[in-house]
């Protein structure tokens, strides 16, 4: 029986090859492989029809434990924390590469998705939680670099004591495109 993590990795692994970013071998072994190669098929379970949102049956949010109200002084509000919470490019690569295919996105070219957190970092979200985690696309009328934006203000108002943690979390993982606009911040 194959343990949930091999099963993750075997997934990814086909999914890098199709997409074309895992390759091995010399030139002539590649030009085989794809001339013989067998698309894997892989069940789209997340619906895109809640863009720019994650589908929240899939990304619902998560907050890290270490982060509350009481102890903003000492994480999301210090310079420089988020850097010793945020998860390796290896692991949410892979875990993009998967969660593309959940969402069954036609466009399969990693660099045209953000793997951004639902909750941010900035907020206290949990890190590597595959239900914060989501392939945000960089293209739309609603992109991921203008969650950013939405993302430092909030922390701002945050830290600032204009709005509580609990208050810009829910805003943003109920809709980060109302979310400012919801707290009076706009």
């Amino acid at each position: 029986m194959r343990t949930p993590y091999r099963a993750a990795a075997t997934a990814a692994a086909l999914a890098l090859a199709a997409t074309g970013l895992l390759t091995t071998g010399s030139a002539h072994a590649a030009s085989h492989a794809a001339s013989h190669a067998v698309t894997p098929h892989l069940a789209q379970s997340c619906s895109q029809s809640h863009l720019p949102l994650p589908d929240s049956s899939c990304q619902p949010g998560a907050y890290n434990p270490d982060v509350t109200q009481d102890t903003i002084g000492s994480t999301i509000c210090v310079s420089g924390w988020t850097k010793t919470v945020r998860p390796p490019a290896s692991y949410t690569n892979r875990l993009k590469v998967q969660q593309i295919g959940e969402y069954g996105y036609a466009d399969t070219d990693t660099t045209d998705y953000e793997e951004d957190h639902l909750v941010p970092l900035e907020l206290g979200g949990a890190p590597k939680d595959a239900k914060n985690l989501w392939p945000e696309p960089r293209y739309g009328d609603e992109q991921a670099g203008d969650k950013d934006h939405v993302e430092n203000r909030l922390k701002t108002a945050v830290c600032g004591g204009e709005v509580t943690l609990d208050a810009a979390r829910g805003a943003i993982a109920a809709d980060w495109t109302t979310a400012l606009a919801k707290l009076g911040l706009e």
